[in-house]
């Protein structure tokens, strides 16, 4: 029996270069003891897994969970992408279906950027005019991408002036031992700022001392290099 899996991981199997798949593992960490320990690559580019996520934008939501627990990373990116392309033009009790769905699998949402490309527009879009509660209980998980899908969702508040949530996640999240989380919340920090440059300023000097220094480098990227030079001496 073919299943929808078989058919979608062939789809994109047609589309390997084998320069991606060589480079691809290395590149998203999956050695032993590495974040993404395991994770197997079909070597497939984003845009191409894009055009099949497109393809398949109407298929049964039973469909996208079983994607999910395929082995292949792209494969799981197009599940995550589909749900992206249903999200556009659904009604709310859609979306709540696709945003329920979505945190039912964090697991498998496992490496940077399944969590980048998906989570701004699933939770983020649906938090716009609903409580953020789910972005602080995500935040305070012991699993890494659960906390990166916290910070990350708030990127489509963020595209709406909504900003308290990015910097009150920022300080929350601060001490966090990771560096693909200081690198995440430097990033937000950083579109933040974009919408309200004082505010960033303000924060920065505020928690530059405590701040690590990924996080520091990535907050502070748009502001003249006689401004950088100031936040980065820390005194």
């Amino acid at each position: 029996m073919v299943t929808f899996t078989n058919t979608i991981t062939a789809e994109l199997q047609a589309l390997s270069q084998e320069e991606k798949r060589r480079i691809l593992p290395r590149f998203f960490k999956t050695g032993k003891g590495e974040y993404g320990e395991g994770d197997k690559f079909l070597g497939v580019t984003v845009p191409n897994v894009r055009v099949v996520a497109r393809k398949y934008k109407a298929t049964n939501l039973n469909n996208v969970r079983e994607l999910m627990e395929s082995e292949w990373h792209e494969v799981r990116l197009c599940a995550l992408l589909i749900m992206v392309e249903c999200c556009k033009k659904a009604d709310d009790a859609t979306r709540k279906v696709i945003f329920d769905l979505y945190l039912s699998l964090t697991a498998r949402i496992n490496n940077w950027d399944l969590v980048d490309l998906s989570c701004p527009s699933i939770i983020g879009e649906y938090l716009l005019d609903k409580p953020r509660n789910i972005l602080y209980q995500l935040a305070d998980s012991p699993l890494l991408w659960d906390n990166r899908i916290a910070i990350v969702s708030t990127y489509a508040l963020i595209r709406h002036n909504q900003l308290d949530d990015t910097f009150t996640l920022a300080v929350k999240m601060m001490s966090h031992q990771h560096d693909l989380m200081h690198k995440a919340i430097g990033w937000m920090l950083r579109e933040a700022g974009k919408r309200d440059e004082q505010r960033l300023y303000d924060f920065i000097m505020q928690y530059r001392q405590q701040m690590p220094r990924t996080m520091l480098r990535y907050a502070i990227e748009k502001f003249s290099s006689d401004v950088r030079a100031q936040m980065m001496r820390r005194s």
